[in-house]
């Protein structure tokens, strides 16, 4: 466009019409002075601006395709390469010696190449006159194993992974995306705790620190959380390990302490080193606070992979199935797995691989509370929760630490709409001095609770032995399971035939005076007590639902599982129980 103006007009003039007509008309406009030949000012508003008519105004006289980053876009890019550099490089080389990834690594050995997403708060602190790249905490969006996730990760090489007001933040808005979008959390914690020297601001806050655990309360159940431990986790630090659904803890690498061994020696004295305080190999055997121990980062990752196949992608949604294959044994040898003699004791998992898919049985807590075994595994493609007694220890006696494991599992399977299968053969909740001061009533009832409570569909399997209040905890017929079915060695009953028959029979077995004959009569008394709990009189007065062939458990599972997959079970209209 060509606009001639009066003679006399400046330059200025002329260049500020020539811009106020080029944004009204979207185009380039030249300015003339009187009668000149050739323009005081030309103008072409930049790209992207809109012209009078809502069309879109180009670059004065410039190709698109000329178009780069300007000096102002290389110069974040310069900031961002800083931040991403972490802390300081000593701290970097004291990572390498500790056998540990730096946190951005350990991102791209997580997420690859292109599963990082997005990451938010990377400023954090940049304007910080002591510069604290990222504030030590990153977050942000990835895809894990075809999964959306939300994830976090401390950066140990500031400040030691500790937490202040702008990390703080950070974690705090993840987990609010995360309870509005319904996708997993996976926390990568490498954290020495709050920032003792910072804490006014970020500690006591409505949405301080303390704000991490109200949020994990929210979401627990809702999504799963997943938390990897690098690091010696302390204090604060410590409770979103134990507050996450699933922990996994590193050999000689991870430890979690409500305080340090500094911290324990000036309190109580003690001396005591950090693995020995709060290592993976305590909380796996002693605590139960870590559900898998991996060799390093590379199997911890592995661990992880495997684990969120067994669960839901998000929230309000069924975990997913795969394709099905044949048991790792045949089921044929079920029925010769289970010893003749009841108080013989087996390997329950020599049954579980004649029952679940092959490779698919992956095992929780496997050192904490052997008695009872809690696994994922699946059959024909479905995921279970697998409850199971575990005869080879204890003879599968129900003790404390089993039954907070088993409850807490049941819980979570029940949260994350995962089936349960119960194996039943025990001689049910253990007795004794030790026992009764380790609350075997309180963490027993429980166990019962969780299990009357849960909602999912429920298969329970009487193989052997279901005496006392383990038929009750292990779902048995009063506990809504879908089905009790049992194996022909399967027996149901208050106690077992020894038990029984010293607390009845006593007096009358010791009048009699002739040891042959007190045998004797003490054998006819354990038959007859035997053909009395026997599960065929268990099935002839409809007690459990049927008997099956062992070689067909498989099959009848399968069936039963395929058949119950959706219910409508709905527990009593009350704001929630009050036993868990």
């Amino acid at each position: 466009m060509k606009v001639r103006i009066a003679e006399g007009a400046t330059e200025e003039e002329a260049s500020a019409i020539a811009s106020a007509l080029s944004r009204h008309v979207g185009d380039e406009v030249e300015v003339f002075v009187g009668d000149a030949d050739e323009p005081a000012a030309t103008w072409r508003e930049p790209a992207g601006t809109l012209a009078s008519d809502g069309t879109n105004a180009t670059v004065g006289g410039a190709d698109e395709d000329d178009l780069g980053p300007t000096e102002r876009e290389e110069r974040l890019w310069e900031e961002i390469e800083e931040i991403e550099l972490g802390g300081p490089e000593k701290y970097k080389e004291r990572l390498e010696e500790q056998g540990k990834l730096f946190v951005r690594d350990r991102l791209d050995l997580w997420f690859g190449d292109d599963g990082l997403k997005f990451e938010d708060g990377k400023f954090a602190e940049f304007d910080a006159d002591d510069r604290l790249p990222a504030d030590g905490l990153l977050t942000g969006a990835a895809e894990f194993e075809g999964r959306d996730v939300h994830f976090m990760a401390n950066d140990f090489t500031v400040k030691a992974g500790s937490m202040a007001s702008k990390g703080v933040e950070k974690f705090l808005r993840m987990q609010h995306r995360a309870l509005q979008s319904g996708n997993p959390v996976l926390y990568l914690m490498d954290s020495s705790g709050g920032r003792i020297d910072q804490q006014t601001g970020f500690f006591a806050n409505r949405e301080g620190i303390g704000k991490y655990y109200y949020n994990h309360s929210m979401l627990s159940g809702r999504v799963p959380q997943i938390c990897v431990l690098y690091g010696p986790c302390i204090a604060g630090a410590a409770y979103t390990p134990v507050f996450a659904d699933f922990t996994v803890m590193v050999e000689e690498m991870s430890a979690m302490a409500i305080a340090s061994p500094r911290m324990v020696q000036m309190v109580t004295g003690e001396d005591i080193d950090m693995q020995d305080l709060g290592g993976a190999g305590m909380h796996a055997e002693h605590s139960g606070s870590a559900d898998l121990v991996a060799r390093d980062e590379e199997h911890a990752r592995q661990l992880v992979a495997d684990l969120v196949t067994y669960l839901p992608d998000k929230a309000h949604e069924k975990p997913p199935r795969s394709e099905p294959s044949d048991p790792a044994k045949s089921p044929e040898g079920i029925d010769g797995v289970v010893p003749q003699n009841p108080n013989r004791a087996y390997d329950m998992t020599d049954l579980i691989e004649r029952v679940v898919d092959a490779g698919s049985y992956f095992e929780l807590q496997s050192e904490y509370g052997t008695e009872i075994i809690t696994a994922f595994a699946r059959i024909d493609g479905r995921p279970v929760g697998i409850v199971a007694n575990q005869p080879a220890q204890r003879s599968g006696a129900i003790f404390p630490d089993a039954a907070e494991k088993a409850a807490e599992f049941i819980w979570k399977c029940d949260a994350f709409e995962i089936p349960l299968l119960y194996l039943t053969d025990t001689p049910g909740f253990m007795a004794g001095s030790q026992v009764e001061k380790d609350a075997i009533l309180e963490k027993g009832k429980k166990m019962i609770y969780a299990t009357s409570s849960a909602t999912v569909p429920k298969q329970c399997v009487v193989v052997r032995k279901a005496y006392g209040a383990g038929i009750y905890a292990m779902s048995g017929p009063a506990y809504d399971p879908q089905s009790t079915i049992a194996l022909p060695s399967g027996e149901i009953a208050i106690m077992g035939p020894e038990a029984a028959i010293n607390a009845v029979y006593a007096n009358k077995l010791n009048d009699i005076e002739d040891e042959e004959e007190r045998k004797q009569r003490e054998q006819e008394l354990r038959e007859e007590y035997r053909e009395d709990i026997d599960v065929h009189r268990m099935a002839s007065e409809t007690v459990i639902d049927e008997i099956v062939p062992p070689s067909t458990l498989r099959d009848e599972l399968e069936a039963r599982f395929e058949f119950y997959a959706d219910l409508d079970k709905d527990l009593p209209d009350k704001k929630h129980g009050t036993i868990l």
